[in-house]
């Protein structure tokens, strides 16, 4: 049988796609190591450039209600406002002045009465002076009161979320000339707060960790 002879040029050339081989498999195990290295609970500097806790998330403080035609009738009672904004946030009751401790939200129809985040509700109280009473208390310290209530659909100890309708404005005996409307509160680690200065406002919220 004959013999065949390589040619001098195909031993090097093997060589060199052998070396190219080996090169491209250490790099590409080298490269898949460094990217398993990355937490879990981070995007990765591929995809954003830096790295990023996935478990924070901005949350929004939405109104406690969703009609249009509803208005301020009476602004929260602040004492470093001016004479002319205290004077508009006084409430009168049984010949009795009093500072208004949150906003009231007026309108000539009844309209639906929303949860401004969610939560859980930790009273409903029937109250002859301000009407039907609703606490519910959210993450962070916060707890919204909602108060004049004509109608509630919720009960004390309910999850709800943010937006879902709790039940509907109604009339009370403080400051009666608003006619239907809504008193809201706002606590914060139960520090009385301007709702005005929260609601409809972008919040950063830590997640809880499980």
């Amino acid at each position: 049988m004959k013999k065949m002879k390589l040619r001098s040029y195909v031993v090097p050339t093997l060589s060199l796609i052998l070396l190219l081989g080996i090169f491209s498999a250490t790099f590409f195990m080298q490269t898949s190591g460094e990217l398993s290295t990355y937490p879990q609970t981070y995007v990765t500097d591929i995809i954003l450039g830096n790295k990023l806790p996935v478990i924070n998330e901005i949350e929004k403080i939405i109104n406690p209600y969703s009609y249009e035609k509803v208005t301020v009738g009476k602004t929260f009672y602040d004492y470093k406002g001016t004479e002319e904004e205290q004077t508009k946030s006084i409430v009168r009751y049984d010949d009795t002045y009093m500072q208004n401790s949150g906003i009231d939200f007026v309108c000539n129809d009844t309209f639906d009465i929303q949860a401004i985040l969610n939560g859980e509700v930790i009273s409903v109280d029937k109250d002859e002076t301000l009407g039907n009473v609703i606490k519910i208390e959210h993450s962070n310290g916060y707890v919204s009161v909602y108060q004049s209530l004509s109608e509630v659909s919720v009960k004390k100890g309910d999850k709800v979320n943010q937006g879902q309708v709790i039940g509907k404005s109604g009339e009370n005996k403080i400051d009666e000339e608003l006619g239907n409307h809504l008193h809201f509160e706002l606590y914060i680690n139960n520090q009385m707060v301007d709702p005005a200065d929260y609601l409809d406002k972008e919040l950063n919220i830590q997640a809880k960790e499980e």
